[in-house]
């Protein structure tokens, strides 16, 4: 049932979106809303409070209601290279250890990292859900290994969310891992070797980077665009030139640019793949946490002939300590069950146990709806105060879900000499360059949104425009 309050809101969201109302344009007051409409007091402030949570409007006390800035609208979008670079090893643990360790100092401003606030989470139902299972620690339940895929608990609760993906019946194809990077690590070393190249979006997920080298793979970087994804025409002419074992991707909201690919791109993508025979990798981490009104397609949806990992986890969207993720590797299976168990044999039940009571109990639909609009919210935010205070000539990506902003500064503009001012000012960035093995992101960095935008944050921010203001007059 779609509520009163809520049908108006997507009314006056779309009056926005097609504009009707222009950004910074003042809205109908609440009682001429009233009279327009014929809904009561109630229904029509309820339908504001929901667009302000969206971040369509900005509420100013004593003036009124106004129509936001949208996202796509704010400053223009990265430009990106066109560029497929030949195979190659990639070398970058030992920069990105630097970055690591920066981002975990307790003053910083938390820019860097992929992460949520607290303050977005459900901490005191996961909590009296922790306190619960605890009991069955206490009387020796819960000591021994748990099952080597997971908890058929969990797996069936997961089993019943899994958008697209109707072959699931009780979560039998689901593996339980330690969060979503231990599923990827996993699913790779079952379908390629050292020596295998890889091919990844550029840019790409530094972690993504770092787990290819310590496996001694090659990696192959195919261009993607902030607003479509992966350019699927150099994608093709890449496959047909060069020896590709296996694909690592990010097609929902995409860390770092942000984009989800449309259904006829995924579909393409995974036929391509399909005619050639190569696995895709599939990291969904993001995919719950949408911008739009429904959740995107996962690729695994499109996969006929299970070749697609899918990975995902609860690390974003729930509880990033307990570190419960999990695969569904399709043909692979076997192999994956395998090399997981002599991996760890089996998971700790203590998490399992708290997010599959949380999810049984039917908090975390509520729960992802607040957290969804607070992200989209914190993302407008974090846009705007970047068009405010970074220098002209500033892009920034548009991203329609996920945590991050993809930033692109003028070229003369060393991110890696930002980091360590930035460092000293207690400000934690990721640079460009630890999305690619190719340096070609020196100019870029990756900005959290996951934290609200409080005083201490936009001062970051200004600290942040006027570091790169004077990097620019230095080049």
């Amino acid at each position: 049932m779609e509520y009163h309050y809520l049908r108006l809101a997507n009314e006056l969201e779309q009056k926005i979106r097609s504009g009707k109302y222009r950004a910074g344009e003042k809205l109908p007051s609440l009682r001429s809303l009233r009279s327009q409409t014929g809904r009561s007091l109630s229904t029509v402030y309820q339908a504001y409070t929901e667009l302000e949570n969206r971040g369509v409007i900005d509420v100013r006390d004593k003036s009124g209601f106004y129509a936001r800035p949208l996202l796509e609208k704010i400053l223009p979008l990265p430009v990106g290279e066109k560029v497929v670079v030949r195979p190659h090893a990639i070398a970058i643990n030992a920069l990105s250890s630097i970055m690591q360790d920066s981002m975990t100092r307790p003053r910083m401003l938390p820019f860097g990292a992929a992460i949520p606030s607290p303050d977005l989470l459900p901490l005191k139902q996961l909590a009296g859900e922790i306190r619960r299972v605890a009991g069955k620690y206490a009387t020796g339940e819960c000591i021994g290994y748990g099952h080597p895929l997971g908890l058929q608990a969990l797996r069936s609760e997961i089993a019943k969310r899994s958008v697209g993906l109707h072959d699931l019946s009780h979560g039998e194809e689901i593996i339980i891992t330690n969060g979503c990077m231990a599923a990827i690590d996993v699913c790779l070393r079952t379908v390629a070797r050292a020596g295998d190249i890889i091919l990844v979006e550029s840019p790409t997920f530094l972690c993504y980077l770092q787990l290819i080298e310590d496996l001694n793979m090659q990696i192959l970087e195919i261009p993607a665009d902030s607003e479509s994804g992966l350019d699927m025409d150099l994608l093709e002419k890449a496959l047909a030139e060069h020896d590709v074992r296996a694909a690592l991707l990010n097609a929902n909201f995409h860390n770092p640019l942000g984009y989800v690919m449309d259904n006829s791109s995924k579909r393409r993508l995974v036929e391509l793949m399909g005619e050639r025979q190569i696995p895709i990798i599939e990291d969904d981490i993001y995919g719950d946490l949408y911008f739009g009104e429904t959740r995107p397609l996962p690729l695994k949806a499109f996969d006929r002939e299970g070749l697609v990992l899918y990975c995902s986890s609860f690390t974003k969207s729930l509880a990033p300590d307990l570190r419960v993720g999990w695969t569904i590797p399709g043909r692979f299976r076997e192999k994956v069950e395998r090399l997981r168990f002599n991996a760890s044999i089996a998971g700790s039940q203590l998490g399992q146990l708290a997010i599959a009571g949380f999810l049984a109990g039917g908090g975390y639909e509520r729960h992802l709806r607040r957290l969804r609009n607070s992200l989209k919210k914190q993302t407008s935010d974090y846009a705007l105060a970047v068009a405010r205070h970074f220098p002209s000539g500033t892009r920034i990506s548009a991203p329609r879900g996920g945590l991050c902003l993809w930033i692109e500064l003028d070229r003369s503009v060393d991110g890696l000499q930002l980091f360590d001012r930035a460092l000293q000012e207690e400000i934690a960035i990721l640079p460009g360059t630890l999305c690619s093995g190719t340096d070609r992101y020196r100019h870029c960095l990756r900005l959290n949104c996951g934290y609200p935008l409080d005083e201490r944050s936009e001062k970051g921010v200004e600290t942040l425009g006027r570091l790169i203001g004077e990097l620019i007059q230095e080049g």
